[in-house]
C-alpha cells in the first residue's frame, strides 16, 4: 500500500460505508440553476454540432433542454467559437429557454477568456490549459516543478479575474487520458495524478479568492475513475475544501455498453453519496442521454430525504464501523480481489466471476431455452455450441428439465429437490441457512450454496455453521440501500477471516409490463406483441425503459462491488424480463469492472463540434467488422484533441485528424496518419492483422 493510500485511509472519503448520506459540498452559483449544496443532483449533457452552426447548435440545445438537460455544454475551441456562443445563447433566450450554458476549453486560455464573458461557466482541462501534453517522458526538478507551476499561474489568473468579475462558475475538469507531461513525471498514469492535477488548479483559484467551482475526475475506465473521485474528496476535506462534484466516464460507448459502464462509474459513486451533476457520455445524439442520466439519479432523491434523519447512535456506531475497516486493508483508491478458496476448483480464488441465471419459470421441455442462456442449440445436430456470453449455472429451484443439459453447465436446485435427484452429476444444492445448519442435511461433497443475508453474519445460526471448501454464499439483501448492505457483509468476513466465495445475488421487481398491457389483457407471454397501432410503439418503449433500468441498476448495486474486489459470482434476479437480457447484462457488467472479458471492447467518444465525421455511423461499422474480437479494445475518437490521451489504454485507435482524414494508433503510437476515410477501416485491421490479432468471424 502505498503512503498516499496510508493517509487517506485515515479518514474517509465518504460519509457512511454502510448508510446513504449524501455529502454536502459548497453551494456554487451557475445562472439560475445552482449545484452543489442541498439542490438535486443537476443532468447536463453536451452539444455535438459545429459551434459555428448557429442553428443547429441552437435547436439541438432545445432538444436537450427538453429531454431533461439542465446545463447545455458546448465546444469553443478556438476564439470565434468562443465569440459565436453570444449568438448561441442569445436564440436561446429569445425563444424561452434559460438553461446555463457552458463553454468547453482545451489547449487555448484566450478562447477561455471570451467564453467566460458570456456564458455561466467554462470547463478547463488542467491537463491541457496552459500546461504541456505532448506525450513526453521528462524529468523534473523540484525546482523546474515549481517553476512551471508559476508560469501557468500567470497564464491561468486572467480567466479567474474575468470569472470573477462576470459572476461566472468554472469546473476543473480533469481526464485520466490527458493528465500532463509535468504530472505524469511525478505521478504516472494514476489516480493520485488525477487528483493532483485538478488539485493544483483548485489552490490557484483560493489564492486568488475564487471559490464558484466544480471538479471532476472523468476516466473511460470506471475502476480508474472511482478511485480518483474518492481520493479527490478526501484530498480535499483534508485541504478544507468542498467542491460539487461533475461525474461521468468518458467514451463510454453507446447502446447497452455505453450505459452499463456509465452506471459502474457514476452509480458507485452516487451509491456513497457522491455527485452533485451528472453527464452520460453516449456516442448517440446527446438527447437520449439525459434520460438515462435522469433515471440514474432518481433512485437517490427518496434515499437523499431518508437520510436526513439519523440518530446520533447510528453516527456513532458509523465512526467505530469506519475505523475498524483501516485494520483489515480495505483500500478504496486501489483494486485488489478478495481472497478466497477455489471451491470444487470452479468458483472463487483465481477464477473469474461466475454468472448465474435463473431458468425455473422457462419452458423446461424446450432445450431452445439455453439459446438465451449462451449454449446455442443445434435441433439438426442435437448438440450445443458455446457462445462468448456462455452462463456457468442455471437455477432451476424444484423444475426438472426433461432434456440432457450441455455437459459443462452446472444445475442449481433448492435443497429438498437436489436431494431427490438420481444423478446428482453437475447438480448442486441451494440451501436456506436453517437447512444448511441442520445436523441432519445432506450436504454436496462438490459444492454447497447457502443464502444468506448480511445481517445473518451476526447470528448464532451462523456461528454454528459448518465450514469446509466446498461452501459458497448466496448473497442476498432486502435492504433500499443494497449495495452498502452487502458491502458491510463483505467487511465482516474479512473481520472474522472467512475466505468463503461469495455470489452476489440482487433482484429487481418492475411491476405490470404496463399500463397499456393491464388494460388490453393481452401479452400474458413477455415477447408476444400485438401488432399495429400506437400500442405497438408503446410496449416497445416501454420494454426498452424496463431493459435500462436493468442495466442501469444492476451496473451500479453490483458493479460497485466488483470495482472494489468485492464478489465471485454475480446473479441478476428479474422475473419480468428474458433470459437474455439478464444474460447479457450480466456479462456487461463484468466487462465494464474489467472482471470478466467477454467482447470486444469499444471506447468511443460522444462526439462533439470538433468532430468532423459522423461518429455514431462509423462506430457502428466498426463494431460490425471487430465485434468477435474478443478481448481487445479499440478507441473511436472524433477528433485529435482528447484522442489519443482519452483512448490511452486501447490497443488500437482511430482517431479523426481532419475532414474525411483518420489517424490510427497501435497503443499510444501513430501508426498511419491523415489517411482517407474511406480506407481507414481495412488499415485498421491490416494493423490488427499485422500484430497477429485477427480472427476470422464464423
Amino acid at each position: 500500500m502505498n503512503d498516499a493510500a496510508v493517509k487517506v485511509l485515515q479518514g474517509r472519503y465518504c460519509n457512511s460505508l454502510t448508510e446513504y448520506s449524501r455529502f454536502v459540498t459548497r453551494e456554487v452559483n451557475i445562472g439560475d440553476v445552482p449545484m452543489g449544496g442541498n439542490n438535486p443532483i443537476r443532468i447536463q449533457s453536451m452539444t455535438t454540432t459545429d459551434t459555428m452552426d448557429t442553428i443547429s447548435t441552437v435547436e439541438q440545445s432545445i432538444r436537450m433542454i427538453e429531454a431533461g438537460c439542465e446545463y447545455i455544454r458546448i465546444t469553443a475551441p478556438s476564439i470565434k467559437e468562443a465569440q459565436n456562443l453570444a449568438e448561441i445563447k442569445k436564440q436561446l433566450r429569445e425563444r424561452g429557454y434559460t438553461a446555463p450554458l457552458v463553454a468547453d476549453i482545451h489547449f487555448t486560455p484566450n478562447a477561455a477568456e471570451v467564453a467566460a464573458r458570456i456564458v455561466e461557466k467554462v470547463r478547463v482541462n488542467p491537463g491541457n490549459y496552459a500546461d504541456k501534453k505532448k506525450f513526453d517522458q521528462l524529468d523534473y526538478t523540484d525546482a523546474q516543478y515549481q517553476g512551471e507551476l508559476e508560469r501557468i499561474f500567470k497564464k491561468f489568473t486572467p480567466l479567474v479575474n474575468i470569472c470573477k468579475e462576470y459572476g461566472t462558475a468554472m469546473r476543473i475538469g480533469t481526464n485520466h487520458g490527458s493528465l500532463s507531461d509535468r504530472i505524469m513525471s511525478r505521478y504516472g498514469d494514476t489516480p493520485q495524478g488525477m487528483v493532483e492535477s485538478a488539485m493544483e488548479f483548485m489552490r490557484m483559484c483560493e489564492s486568488l479568492n475564487y471559490y464558484n467551482l466544480v471538479v471532476s475526475m472523468k476516466s473511460s475506465n470506471p475502476q480508474v475513475m472511482v478511485q480518483a473521485y474518492r481520493l479527490l474528496v478526501e484530498t480535499m476535506v483534508a485541504e478544507g475544501m468542498n467542491y460539487p462534484l461533475h461525474l461521468g466516464v468518458t467514451e463510454a460507448g453507446d447502446g447497452e455498453d455505453g450505459r452499463i459502464k456509465s452506471a459502474v462509474g457514476i452509480g458507485t459513486l452516487l451509491e456513497d453519496g457522491l455527485g452533485d451533476t451528472v453527464r452520460v457520455s453516449l456516442t448517440e445524439e446527446p438527447e437520449h442521454e439525459a434520460p438515462v442520466a435522469i433515471e440514474l439519479v432518481k433512485r437517490y432523491s427518496l434515499r437523499s430525504q431518508k437520510s436526513k434523519v439519523k440518530s446520533q447512535k447510528n453516527n456513532e456506531d458509523e465512526h467505530t464501523y469506519n475505523s475498524q475497516l483501516t485494520t483489515h486493508n480495505y483500500n478504496p483508491y486501489e483494486y485488489k480481489k478478495r481472497d478466497t478458496y477455489e471451491a470444487n476448483a470452479f468458483i472463487g480464488g483465481h477464477m473469474v466471476p461466475r454468472v448465474v441465471v435463473d431458468l425455473s419459470g422457462e419452458n423446461l421441455k424446450d432445450p431452445a431455452i439455453l439459446n438465451d442462456a449462451g449454449y446455442l442449440y443445434s435441433e439438426l445436430l442435437d448438440k450445443y455450441n458455446m457462445a462468448e456470453q456462455s452462463v456457468d449455472f442455471v437455477y432451476l429451484a424444484d423444475s426438472l428439465p426433461s432434456f440432457n443439459l450441455p455437459g459443462n453447465l452446472k444445475q442449481l436446485y433448492n435443497y429438498n429437490t437436489w436431494l431427490k435427484l438420481a444423478d446428482k452429476t453437475l447438480c448442486h444444492p441451494v440451501f436456506s441457512l436453517k437447512e444448511y445448519i441442520d445436523p441432519a442435511a445432506d450436504r454436496s461433497s462438490a459444492l454447497n450454496l447457502v443464502k444468506v443475508l448480511a445481517a445473518d453474519i451476526d447470528t448464532d445460526d451462523f456461528g454454528s455453521m459448518p465450514f469446509d471448501e466446498s461452501l459458497v454464499f448466496i448473497l442476498e439483501t432486502t435492504r433500499e440501500h443494497g449495495m452498502a448492505d452487502q458491502r458491510a457483509f463483505f467487511f465482516k468476513l474479512t473481520e472474522l477471516e472467512l475466505n468463503v466465495p461469495v455470489i452476489v445475488k440482487r433482484s429487481y421487481s418492475f411491476g405490470e409490463t404496463g399500463i397499456e398491457i393491464q388494460e388490453s389483457g393481452v401479452l400474458e407471454e413477455k415477447k408476444s406483441f400485438p401488432t399495429g397501432g400506437d400500442l405497438e410503439g408503446a410496449l416497445t418503449t416501454h420494454n426498452s425503459q424496463l431493459a435500462t433500468k436493468l442495466q442501469l441498476y444492476a451496473a451500479t448495486d453490483l458493479g460497485a462491488l466488483l470495482v472494489d474486489g468485492f464478489g465471485d459470482g454475480v446473479w441478476i434476479d428479474a422475473p419480468e424480463l428474458p433470459v437474455k437480457l439478464i444474460t447479457s447484462t450480466a456479462f456487461g457488467i463484468l466487462q465494464a469492472t474489467r472482471s470478466r472479458i467477454s467482447k470486444t471492447e469499444y471506447i468511443s467518444c460522444p462526439s462533439c463540434g470538433r468532430t468532423l465525421f459522423d461518429l455514431m455511423v462509423t462506430t457502428q461499422m466498426i463494431r460490425s467488422r471487430t465485434s468477435h474480437l474478443k478481448g481487445l479494445k479499440i478507441g473511436i475518437m472524433g477528433c485529435i484533441v482528447n484522442g489519443p490521451g482519452e483512448m490511452a489504454d486501447a490497443d488500437y485507435g482511430y482517431v479523426g485528424s481532419g475532414t474525411d482524414k483518420i489517424t490510427l494508433y497501435r497503443g499510444k503510437e501513430a501508426v498511419k496518419k491523415n489517411i482517407n476515410a474511406t480506407n481507414a477501416l481495412d488499415e485498421l485491421i491490416g494493423i490488427i492483422r499485422e500484430d497477429g490479432n485477427w480472427i476470422e468471424p464464423v
